[in-house]
């Protein structure tokens, strides 16, 4: 965490500097940020989430020595420095078990916290924002805030147990929903520069009272709304204008810089103003995710026109069939009858994403590969269904293999975050 902490650092200093958060556990999706990491001599940060990765498995089935090991595997074969590599758990708090009361939510909350820190993550986003059963809605500052420094007190205890470099915090209560929006949106209000300012002081107070103040010390962000979003088929971009008191706020503070979620499609530009104004951690997982649908949508589209197609399973087919015969990952996203064949596939929530590691899925899926791998990919088909990678191939920077065009695609939605934090190669 030396690495982050000087980037950090850096940019208190006046440097425009950042550091972009992958959260995703799939494969494909993190071979490619450690490709394209490894290209830039870069460090990559890869955070789980606790509905993700937790002690019961999460809804991955990974515990978080599970996803070190996976990530680690994959690095391995890319032949990415294990030092270059940040682990980080996101939304650890009783968020997974908010529908008990708050002890036994926050005793689950304490063990998934003290297993993260054991397995290696030193990047902690504490997040006691949610409310348990029983609880006064919303929260109080406060008792937000005591549960943080109760959970922060295990990855102390924790880390002193297992060793190697201190963990690093990142607070805050006004957190995006995860995985965008489940409603229309319009407009977004920007976290007040006073809000920002109670969380600080609120949370500075709980971890004093529990003999927390070295570990205060490693807290080194804040999480607000700047102002973007995403719902299912709209983004809300950024406005410098419209936080430019909240960027002001910070920018006076000796330690904290922002950490901005719910990043996904915003544009290069917005990205790197973001970073300017002090929102130097961006977030970034169903942007991800939905790159590389998109890709895998359209190297379908070039299966469909070549010969013989007639004699292969096509992956959109199956990919919602699975959706529709197992509706739970988005039931309660997608509520418009009428427009339910439209979510299923192209809703900026990706909920799609859940349903990659069924078998049918990835049986259809690597019968598609397969089939562009025997094949040479036609380059009038690259120009008509992918025309960002029809200009590197014609420009000589890509090859038109199948899983060049397949890692080209998600890379595409990445770059502009390692361009926007500075390690762009």
């Amino acid at each position: 965490m030396k690495m982050l902490l000087d980037i950090v650092s850096r940019h208190k200093h006046g440097q425009s500097t950042g550091v972009y958060s992958l959260c995703s556990a799939h494969p494909q999706v993190i071979e490619c940020a450690i490709r394209e990491a490894h290209a830039a001599d870069a460090p990559l940060l890869i955070e789980a989430t606790s509905n993700q990765v937790n002690q019961f498995g999460g809804y991955t089935g990974m515990k978080p020595v599970d996803f070190k090991r996976f990530v680690l595997d994959i690095a391995g074969r890319v032949g990415f420095e294990e030092q270059m590599l940040w682990l980080g758990g996101d939304h650890l708090g009783p968020n997974a078990w908010r529908n008990e009361p708050a002890e036994p939510a926050m005793t689950k909350a304490a063990e998934m916290v003290r297993q993260y820190v054991i397995a290696g993550f030193r990047k902690i986003h504490l997040d006691c924002s949610m409310a348990c059963t029983g609880d006064a809605e919303p929260l109080a500052e406060e008792v937000i805030a005591r549960r943080a420094a109760q959970l922060c007190a295990v990855a102390e205890s924790a880390w002193r147990e297992a060793g190697g470099e201190a963990p690093v915090y990142v607070i805050g209560t006004e957190v995006p929903v995860p995985g965008g929006a489940q409603e229309d949106l319009q407009e977004l209000a920007v976290t007040t520069p006073r809000a920002a300012g109670d969380t600080i002081a609120a949370h500075r107070h709980a971890f004093s009272a529990a003999n927390l103040d070295q570990a205060w010390s490693r807290v080194i962000a804040l999480v607000v709304q700047p102002g973007v979003e995403f719902d299912h088929h709209k983004v809300i971009d950024y406005r410098p204008e419209k936080a430019q008191n909240l960027s002001a706020f910070i920018a006076d503070d000796e330690q904290f810089i922002y950490e901005a979620h719910s990043t996904d499609y915003q544009t290069p530009d917005n990205l790197q103003a973001l970073v300017q104004d002090h929102f130097a951690i961006l977030k970034v997982g169903p942007g991800a995710t939905y790159a590389l649908r998109e890709t895998l949508w359209s190297l379908a589209a070039i299966e469909s026109e070549l010969p013989g197609h007639d004699e292969c399973q096509d992956l959109r087919t199956v990919a919602i069939q699975e959706m529709r015969s197992d509706p739970r990952h988005w039931r309660a996203y997608y509520h418009d009858p009428e427009r339910q064949s439209l979510d299923l596939q192209y809703s900026l929530s990706d909920r799609i994403r859940y349903y990659w590691p069924h078998p049918q899925v990835q049986r259809a899926c690597q019968s598609l590969l397969n089939r562009l791998r025997r094949v040479p990919v036609p380059l009038t088909l690259i120009s008509q269904y992918m025309p960002h990678q029809y200009e590197s191939v014609r420009a000589g920077t890509l090859q038109p293999t199948v899983d060049d065009l397949l890692n080209d695609g998600i890379a595409y939605a990445l770059r502009p975050y390692m361009r926007a934090c500075g390690t762009a190669s």
